[in-house]
């Protein structure tokens, strides 16, 4: 089981990396979205809020009303945002549990 500071390490890697490529997509994408993750195994979640390609005020804690919610043990959690592991085949057996609308998966698809 991976620990609160390894899926919060992983976090930080995933906004640094979404960052480089807003440079590239920011003129394509209006994007200002509340985001959670949520850690099943360690019973924690994170909140922050993506705005043009960065992900912002990342903290502690839940946010229910989030627009883009991800859910997953810690595990699968850090070895999708290393990219260890597909995020299209995590989805489809249910290993990772993606809640936002289709278009913000689209807009997310590119920023990654």
């Amino acid at each position: 089981m991976a620990t609160v500071e390894a899926c919060r390490a992983a976090l930080d890697r995933l906004a640094e990396r979404m960052a480089a490529n807003a440079a590239e997509t920011r003129q394509k994408l209006d994007f200002d979205r509340t985001v959670a993750c949520r850690v099943t195994d360690l019973g924690v979640a994170f909140h922050g809020r993506l705005k043009d390609g960065h992900i912002i005020g990342l903290a502690d804690g839940d946010d229910p009303t989030a627009k883009v919610k991800l859910t997953a043990n810690s595990d699968d959690l850090v070895a999708l945002l290393n990219g260890e592991l597909p995020v299209a085949s995590a989805w489809a057996s249910g290993r990772v549990k993606l809640d936002a609308s289709f278009l913000d998966l689209v807009k997310l698809r590119k920023l990654m």
